[in-house]
C-alpha cells in the first residue's frame, strides 16, 4: 500500500466565536491510501486546543508506515485491535486512517461504510447547525435563515462574561426559528452554580438539552449538574476519550462522540456499546471538517440521539462532496466505501507531498 498525503486550508464563512476562542480557518491533512489501483480517502484536521498541528499529523501517519501491510484489510483489523503501532498516534490521526482504510476496504469490497458496520440501509438524520456567539440581530436572523433552509435543530454557542446575552441570544434564536429544537454549548464556560441558575432559565425560551455547561477537568461537577438540571446534560470536553466516556456512564444524559477526539469509528462503537443501557445517550459530534471529516460519522447517525456534524457546512467552501447537510439533513451515500467524493467531478486531489 501506499500512503499519499496533501495540507489544505480549510477557511469558515464566518469566524466562529465560543466561549474559549474564535476560530476563523484550519489545516485538513487529506490522506490517500493506494492499493490494487483503488484510493481510500481520510481527513486530519489540525486543532490547538488538541495540541494537533500540522507537523505533528505529518509526522505521525509517516510513522505508521502503512506499506508495512499486505492489503488495507490487515491493516484495518490491526487497527481495530489496537495493535501496535496503532496504540501510539493521537485520536484524531488515527480517526483519519481509519478513515481511509473503511473508504478503500468499503471500495474493494462494493459495500458502503455503513454496511461494513452493520447497518444495511443508509443512515440518515436532522442534524443541529451552529450559531456561534453574536449579537441577539444577527442571531435570530441566522435563525430565520436556517429555518426556511429546512434545518430543525440548531445550537446556540454560550458563554459569554454576561449571562443577560446568552440569554439574549437564545431568545432571539427561538423568535428566528419558533419551531426548531434548540441546543446550548457553553463550551465549560460556567461553575456549577452558575450553570444550576441559568439551565433552568434556558429551559423557559425552549431549550431542551445543554452540552459541557461545566470547565472540562472536573467530571465531578458535570454529573453534579446533571443530576439536578431539569434539561438532558451533555459531556463533551469531559468525555473525549472511551475512558472518559465511560466513567461519566449513567452519570450524565448525554455523551457528545467526535470521532477525531475519541479515536475514529471503532472507538466510537466501543463508546456506544459501553453506553447502551447505562440511561446516558449518544450524540454524534465533529469538528470544523470537510464533507470528508464528517463521512465517518455520518455513516454511525443511526446510532445516536442527537446530532450535531454541521462541521461541513461552516466552511466558505467545501472541497468534498457526498454527505448533504445544507437542508438541516445529512446522509450516508448508498455507494461504496464513504461514498464522498471531491467537489469537481472527475478529479481527486492531488498530493502536495506523500509520505510511504
Amino acid at each position: 500500500m501506499k500512503l499519499d498525503i496533501r495540507v489544505v486550508q480549510l477557511t469558515l464563512t464566518e469566524p466562529l466565536r465560543i466561549s474559549r476562542s474564535v476560530m476563523a480557518a484550519r489545516d485538513a491533512v487529506e490522506l490517500a491510501v493506494r492499493h490494487g489501483g483503488l484510493s481510500g480517502y481520510g481527513e486530519v484536521v489540525a486543532s490547538e486546543y488538541l495540541k494537533l498541528p500540522t507537523e505533528r499529523i505529518r509526522r505521525e501517519v509517516a510513522e505508521l508506515d502503512l506499506a508495512r501491510y499486505p492489503d488495507p484489510e490487515t491493516a484495518l483489523v490491526e487497527l481495530q485491535r489496537q495493535d501496535t503501532p496503532f496504540k501510539e498516534p493521537a485520536p484524531g490521526v488515527l480517526a483519519g486512517v481509519e478513515s481511509a482504510l473503511l473508504d478503500l476496504v468499503g471500495k474493494r469490497a462494493g459495500a458502503p461504510v455503513h454496511q461494513l458496520l452493520g447497518t444495511l440501509r443508509p443512515p440518515i438524520a436532522a442534524t443541529a447547525r451552529t450559531i456561534g456567539i453574536t449579537d441577539p440581530v444577527r442571531a435570530a436572523a441566522e435563525a430565520a435563515r436556517l429555518a426556511v433552509a429546512g434545518f430543525r435543530v440548531i445550537k446556540v454557542k454560550a458563554g459569554s462574561p454576561d449571562p443577560a446575552e446568552d440569554l439574549a441570544r437564545v431568545a432571539a434564536v427561538r423568535i428566528g426559528a419558533p419551531d426548531a429544537e434548540l441546543l446550548l454549548d457553553p463550551n465549560g464556560a460556567w461553575t456549577v452554580g452558575t450553570s444550576l441558575d441559568l439551565i433552568p432559565r434556558f429551559a423557559e425560551l425552549g431549550v431542551t438539552a445543554v452540552e459541557q455547561p461545566t470547565a472540562p477537568g472536573h467530571p465531578e461537577w458535570l454529573a453534579e449538574v446533571a443530576a439536578s438540571s431539569p434539561l438532558p446534560v451533555i459531556a463533551d470536553e469531559d468525555a473525549a476519550t472511551e475512558q472518559e466516556a465511560e466513567r461519566l456512564a449513567g452519570r450524565v444524559q448525554g455523551v457528545n462522540v467526535k470521532l477525531a477526539k475519541c479515536g475514529g469509528v471503532s472507538a466510537a462503537l466501543r463508546i456506544c456499546a459501553a453506553l447502551h443501557g447505562t440511561g446516558t445517550d449518544v450524540m454524534l459530534g465533529c469538528l470544523t471538517a470537510s464533507s470528508l471529516g464528517i463521512a465517518p460519522a455520518v455513516h454511525l447517525v443511526d446510532r445516536a440521539r442527537w446530532v450535531d456534524l454541521d462541521g461541513h457546512l461552516l466552511l466558505r467552501y467545501d472541497p468534498w462532496r457526498g454527505i448533504g447537510g445544507t437542508d438541516g439533513v445529512v446522509r450516508a451515500a448508498d455507494r461504496a466505501g464513504l461514498g464522498v467524493h471531491p467537489a469537481e467531478p472527475g478529479q481527486h486531489p492531488r498530493p502536495s507531498g506523500s509520505e510511504t
